[in-house]
This record gives C-alpha cells, structure tokens and sequence, in this order.
C-alpha cells in the first residue's frame, strides 16, 4: 500500500476517534441543562406562588383601608342621627348605613376568603421551597459527575490530539493540507473503504479503471464522484 495513504488512513481513524467524543461530551452537558431547567421550573413555581401571595396582601390592605373609611363612615352617621329632624332624612341615613354595612361584610369576607388563600399558598410555597433545594442538591451532583466524566473524556482526547500531532509531523505537507482539505467539507468521511466496487462516502459506484488503481493502492485514489480519499478496507485489515 501506497505509505502515504496509509498514513492518511491511520490520521482519518484517529481524527475519527477524536470527534468519536463529541456527543459523548453533548450528552454530558444536556444532563446539567435538564437539571437546570427544572430548577428554573421550581423557581419560576415559586416566584408565581410568591407574587400571587403578594398581591392578595395589597388587596386584603386595600379592604382594611375601606373598612376604617366605613367605620368612620357610621360614627358619623350616629352624629348625623342626633340632628335628624324628619323621617325623610332618617330614611336617607339608613339606607346609607344599611350600605355601609353591606359593604363592610364583603370586605370582611374578602379578606377572610384572602387570607385563607394566603395560608394555602404559603403551605405550597414551603413545599415548593423543598422541592427547589432538592433540585439543587441533585443539581450539585450531576455537575460534580459531569465534571468527571468531561474530564476523563479530555484527558482521553488529549492522548489522542498527541497522537495526532505525531501522525501530522510523518506526513508531508503537501498530501496533510490535501487531506485537511477534504476533511473540511466531508468531515470524518474524508477518507473511506470501498465495498462492492462502491466509494462508502457516496455510495456511488466505481469505473472499473478506479477501482483497479484502488485495489493497487499504489497511488492515492479520490471519488470521481464526490473527491473523497479511497482505500479497499480488507487492505488496511490485514495491516
């Protein structure tokens, strides 16, 4: 076999290799994504929880303070009773006390009805706090694995990155930057076996006169279909 496609194939190999990792490393970091999302699900709970409890308070304040107006209201009205003079003004003062009370029970109700709102939510947000310091302790320990299984993962690639720098360093320049060439737009299938007479990157077949000059090895062989560098794989199997 031609030595610089040998070599070529033994770099292609190693670069696949290399890039191998990559979703090893993807998956890693979408575990930390998935915990995080669920925390910021938690916290997007509890600050609803919280808000919502917030708002309750400005309404129960909101009744408080027409329920001082109210009982100013009738005070007055008692005043208002010892100068009445006819039974028209005593009916106008009534129908407005009568009112006024009305509309002091409501208020009453709704702060009643609002502060047992409050004591539910505030029961959930206690749970919800629970539920968020959970996450994050799971959180914590993903991370912490993550960080181990990346770490292991890069020392891996930097045995490999070594290796490639010592591959890169026997081969010529020339035949290097025409691999790196390839590799830029054909990725990991820059350099791939032929089986039944068909270039594996492609899958388009071979003339028979390519085929033949593949089968040699003597030369470095591309696609005439889609440029890509061509060896027979039993070759290199036996190598």
């Amino acid at each position: 076999m031609n030595k610089h496609l040998q070599e070529l194939i033994e770099l292609a190999e190693n670069d696949k290799a290399i890039d191998s990792y990559n979703p090893q490393l993807e998956a890693a970091d979408k575990k930390v994504i998935k915990a995080q999302k669920k925390i910021d699900v938690a916290q997007k709970e509890l600050d609803r929880l919280q808000a919502e409890i917030a708002e309750n308070e400005v309404k129960i304040k909101t009744f408080d303070e027409q329920l001082g107006l109210l009982n100013e209201q009738l005070a007055q009205n008692i005043k208002k009773a010892k100068e009445i003079t006819t039974e028209k003004e005593m009916k106008a003062l009534s129908l407005e006390e009568d009112i006024a009370k009305e509309k002091m029970t409501f208020a009453n109700e709704e702060i009643e009805r609002l502060q047992e709102i409050n004591q539910t939510k505030s029961a959930l947000i206690q749970e919800a706090n629970e539920r968020l310091e959970t996450l994050k302790t799971e959180f914590e320990r993903i991370s912490q694995e993550v960080s181990a299984e990346k770490a292991e993962i890069e020392k891996s690639k930097a045995a490999l990155f070594a290796k490639r720098e010592a591959l890169s360093r026997n081969i010529e320049q020339k035949v290097l930057s025409f691999y790196e060439k390839i590799r830029n737009w054909a990725g990991n299938t820059a350099v791939v076996a032929v089986k039944k007479q068909a270039c594996y990157g492609c899958y388009m077949k071979l003339n028979d006169k390519t085929y033949s000059e593949v089968i040699k090895a003597e030369e470095i062989c591309n696609c005439p279909h889609c440029g890509r560098i061509l060896y027979i794989e039993s070759v290199t199997e036996e190598v």
